[in-house]
C-alpha cells in the first residue's frame, strides 16, 4: 500500500501556476497592462454594440440598448481592473485622479498612451468580427456618412446643422457629468462600498447617453474617440479627422 500523501499527484497546471508564471513585478507594468487590455475589451463590447445597430439597418439594437451596452461593458471592464489600475479606461478619468494627487504625471501620459492603444485594438476586432457585415451592409465602399456611411460604427461625425460650437459644449457638459459622478461614486464620505463602484459607473454612463447623446452619441472619453478613429483612417482615409 502507498501512503496518501504518496497517491497525491502534484498539479500539472492551476490558475495560481499561470499567475506566477505572467506575474510583472512592475506596477506601473501591471496598471499599463490592464488599463491597455481593459480599455481594448471596453471598445470591443462597445463598438460592437454600435456596429449590430448601424450594419443592420436598425433592425438590431435601439438607441436604449446602445446606452446599456456601454454601460454593462463600463461594469464589468470596471471591475476587471477595479484592483490592479483602478480601471479608468479614460483620459477624462485619469486627470481626474491626477489632480486629486491619485496618480503621477508620468504615469497619467502612460496611462493615456495605453488606453487610446487599447481602443485602437479594441476597434480593430470588433472591424475583424464583424468585417463580413460591413462587406454586406456598403459593398466595400468605406462611405463616411451618408445611408451606408460606416465610419461612424467607430467614432463621433456630427450631422451638418450642428455648430462647432454645439459640439464643444455638448463634450463639455458630457465628460462634466461623467467625472462629477466619479467624484460622487468614490468620495468615501458618501460610504459607498468599493463593490458597488462599477456598477454606479455604468449607470452613470446610460444616464449620460440617455440625456447627451442626440448631438454626437456621447463620446465623452478622449481614448474611445482618438483610438478608433485612427483606425478608421487606415479604412477611409483623412476625411475622417475633417
Amino acid at each position: 500500500m502507498t501512503s496518501e500523501s504518496e497517491e497525491k499527484e502534484e498539479p500539472v497546471f492551476t490558475p495560481e501556476i499561470l499567475r506566477e508564471f505572467i506575474h510583472i513585478s512592475s506596477p506601473l507594468g501591471r496598471n499599463a497592462l490592464t488599463e491597455f487590455f481593459g480599455t481594448a475589451m471596453l471598445l470591443f463590447i462597445g463598438l460592437s454594440v454600435i456596429m449590430q445597430l448601424i450594419l443592420s439597418d436598425e433592425k438590431i439594437n435601439t438607441w436604449t440598448q446602445i446606452n446599456f451596452g456601454w454601460g454593462l461593458a463600463i461594469v464589468f471592464t470596471v471591475y476587471l481592473g477595479a484592483k490592479t489600475s483602478g480601471g479608468h479606461y479614460n483620459p477624462a478619468v485619469s486627470i481626474t485622479m491626477l489632480t486629486f494627487g491619485k496618480l503621477s504625471f508620468s504615469h497619467f501620459i502612460i496611462y493615456c498612451i495605453v488606453q487610446t492603444a487599447g481602443a485602437f485594438v479594441g476597434a480593430a476586432t470588433a472591424y475583424l468580427l464583424y468585417y463580413d457585415q460591413f462587406v454586406y451592409f456598403d459593398g466595400n465602399d468605406h462611405r463616411i456618412i451618408g445611408p451606408k456611411g460606416t465610419a461612424r460604427c467607430f467614432c463621433s461625425f456630427p450631422d451638418p446643422h450642428i455648430s462647432n460650437i454645439t459640439c464643444f459644449v455638448d463634450q463639455v457638459l458630457g465628460t462634466g457629468l461623467l467625472v462629477f459622478f466619479v467624484c460622487v461614486v468614490i468620495d468615501k464620505r458618501n460610504k459607498i462600498p468599493d463593490a458597488a463602484h462599477p456598477w454606479l459607473f455604468g449607470f452613470v454612463l446610460v444616464m449620460i447617453g440617455t440625456c447627451c447623446g442626440m448631438n454626437l452619441g456621447y463620446p465623452i472619453n478622449p481614448a474611445r474617440d482618438l483610438g478608433p478613429r485612427i483606425f478608421a483612417h487606415f479604412i477611409y482615409g483623412p476625411e475622417v479627422w475633417t
